[in-house]
């Protein structure tokens, strides 16, 4: 149990795909001008990494190592073109405020990096724990990214006003440099977080001095 919850961990916070590792980043910063998209992209990749990875942990022993990495992209392919084809019937709008990024889920390397590096090794509990937290946190640094890129770029959050009607957007927010300079200060308040936890109280005891 204390694995599986160092799994989950891992890809929520200690291992994020964005806030840690830094890869998707085109897809993110593309989509996060509002928050309903942000959370739409991370909801549809997290279904798409937990399918594939627990499709890839129940087929890997008859995987061949030299047809693995088109496998790969054939299942995540599936669950796209899934997830895809829900969001156009259900949630038009959504979809088109997406466009491409949605399809282009196929290449994301977050989900390729886990297929080959996670579940093609590992169990199907393991892999689907660590589908969902790569996934969810995934979805909750694009959502966070998005919650301050509306509010100072529209004034609103989940399209609702909330600033009042005399606040002047700053459009630089809804620019990808906006997403950027956002996603940067997210990363660096990261670090700033994890160098202080990280560091040891001073023992004056051993020092030379009184």
């Amino acid at each position: 149990m204390k694995k599986i919850w160092q799994i989950f961990v891992n890809g929520l916070v200690n291992e994020n795909p964005l806030f840690i590792l830094m890869i998707g980043l085109c897809s993110a910063i593309a989509v996060t001008t509002s928050v309903v998209n942000g959370i739409g992209m991370g909801l549809s990749m997290t279904f798409v990494l937990v399918m594939s990875e627990i499709v890839i942990s129940i087929f890997k022993k008859l995987i061949p190592p030299s047809v693995r990495m088109p496998i790969f992209i054939i299942v995540i392919a599936a669950f796209t073109t899934i997830i895809d084809y829900v969001l156009q019937a259900y949630f038009p709008a959504l979809s088109k405020a997406m466009g491409v990024f949605i399809p282009l889920i196929v290449v994301n390397c977050i989900i390729m990096g886990r297929v080959e590096a996670f579940s093609s090794k590992q169990p199907v509990i393991y892999s689907v724990v660590d589908g969902f937290g790569m996934g969810l946190g995934y979805t909750w640094v694009l959502a966070g990214i998005a919650l301050v890129r509306e509010l100072l770029g529209n004034g609103s959050i989940l399209d609702i006003p909330v600033l009042g009607m005399n606040y002047q957007p700053i459009l630089f927010f809804t620019l990808p440099a906006g997403g950027f300079f956002v996603f940067s200060i997210f990363v660096s308040l990261g670090l700033f977080i994890k160098q202080r936890n990280s560091k040891t109280p001073v023992d004056r005891n051993k020092l030379g001095c009184c």
